[in-house]
């Protein structure tokens, strides 16, 4: 049973703008208790809907140790379900992708439909009510062709996030997409260490010197449009001529913005020119990168030829999986439109080189020597933005149910809107009101 209050402790100990107390990035129990109070009540993108694209089709997968599987019935429709039997609790599916027209336990052969109805559980007793057995359900949405789930009873406010993605990615045709290669990397770190990094670019001119090439770097602020980018006007008023809306948006748990890349640039790939010839666009290729990103374990990158993921799930406290995808149009044929190692060949390097940069990171601050330190305010907005989304999150939990709470009231906000500086906001709403699609935050 997890110790709430010395967790509650813990998070009270939290000094803001600050990197956390060591426990926090090392304690097998935080760990157990970020599974819980964290990925098992926030919403986490699971998959594509490329991936389970006709009826019959289903994938398992394991979201920060709990097996889910994601189904598509003969009416279409996508469900999803935690992947434990109703039985005695073996996983149903592997995990995985597959074709089947009803899943069935390996272990006593209890079968369901794919909308989860119990239809077959041999030589039960006589009252045995299989309509209440049922596989148990998970909160499932699906926007743009990405398929987001919620493990907890009660899911989190999911409608202004979907109004705000939804118009911002849908020209980039996901729903028409296929994953042309995945990729894991486990990274000996904590998975707050590896976000922390996957938040900020402040690491980038030393770290990643391939990525820096065609990601502009040196225009990296709070927003990209506040950052005084020297070709942001020019890119803009295009980006209104092709009707593709920038942001940004901002909301409790997501990031959502377009930006230009470096001049001459089209994707980000190790020489700025586009991987794929089939577009997943519309448009002309100068488009930059849609980067869209939500608490607490993914970003992507939507450019003109292709969408890259990347996610961050707890395997343990000093270990984490990263999960790298690569979209690409479903027409796209390998060999012919793109070729795989030169699609992947950017964010492969630079996960490689962060990998080595959270494990030197997870070392260090393991020491005894270990002191939290401060942020930088601007090169790591990113990063005091996700720590403070943690804390607060971390704290409902503990209020909730332990009845206190481990901070003072300044630091649980009742609306964590406010982590973004109003001042912020009029500056990012005053650059973005000449283009009518823009959204305000």
């Amino acid at each position: 049973m997890l110790d709430l209050a010395r967790i509650g402790g813990l998070l009270g100990e939290c000094k803001p703008g600050h990197t956390l107390p060591q426990a926090l990035y090392n304690s097998p129990d935080i760990h157990e208790f970020d599974r819980k109070a964290v990925f098992g009540s926030t919403w986490l993108l699971a998959a594509f809907s490329c991936e389970i694209p006709a009826a019959r089709n289903y994938l398992a997968l394991t979201l920060a140790g709990s097996p889910i599987v994601l189904t598509r019935g003969t009416d279409g429709v996508l469900r999803g379900f935690h992947n434990a039997c109703r039985h005695r609790g073996a996983q149903v599916c592997a995990d995985g992708p597959g074709r089947r027209a009803r899943l069935t336990c390996p272990y006593h052969q209890w079968v369901y439909d794919l909308d989860g109805t119990l239809v077959h559980a041999r030589n039960m007793q006589p009252g045995f009510d299989a309509a209440s057995h049922g596989l148990n359900p998970i909160h499932l949405r699906e926007v743009a062709g990405v398929v987001f789930v919620c493990l907890a009873a009660e899911a989190p406010a999911f409608a202004r996030f979907e109004a705000e993605l939804a118009p911002m990615l849908a020209p980039h045709d996901l729903e028409n997409a296929k994953v042309a290669h995945t990729s894991t990397l486990v990274e000996k770190g904590n998975w707050k260490l590896v976000m922390e990094n996957a938040r900020e670019c402040y690491h980038c001119a030393t770290g990643h010197p391939e990525l820096c090439l065609t990601f502009p770097i040196e225009d990296l602020g709070e927003t990209m449009a506040s950052a005084g980018n020297a070709h942001y006007g020019a890119f803009a008023a295009k980006m209104g001529d092709y009707g593709l809306g920038l942001g940004p948006y901002f909301g409790p748990w997501w990031q959502i913005e377009r930006f230009p890349l470096k001049e001459g640039s089209q994707s980000l790939t190790i020489d700025g020119a586009l991987a794929v010839a089939k577009l997943m666009v519309d448009t002309p290729a100068d488009i930059g990168s849609l980067r869209w990103a939500i608490e607490p374990h993914v970003f992507c990158h939507s450019t003109a030829d292709q969408t890259v993921m990347f996610s961050a799930m707890p395997t343990g406290p000093n270990e984490t999986v990263v999960t790298c995808k690569w979209l690409v149009h479903k027409d796209a044929v390998e060999g012919v439109d793109y070729d795989v190692d030169r699609l992947i060949h950017l964010w492969t390097v630079t996960n490689l080189q962060d990998r080595d940069l959270v494990e030197m990171n997870q070392r260090g601050v393991n020491s005894i020597g270990y002191t939290p330190g401060p942020y930088n305010e601007r090169d790591e907005a990113y990063v005091k933005r996700f720590t403070e989304w943690y804390l607060d999150t971390a704290c409902r939990y503990v209020a909730a149910r332990a009845g206190f709470e481990p901070l003072p009231e300044r630091m649980v906000r009742n609306d964590l809107d406010q982590l973004v500086p109003l001042a912020l906001r009029d500056a990012a709403n005053d650059a973005y009101s000449t283009y009518s699609g823009a959204g305000h935050l």
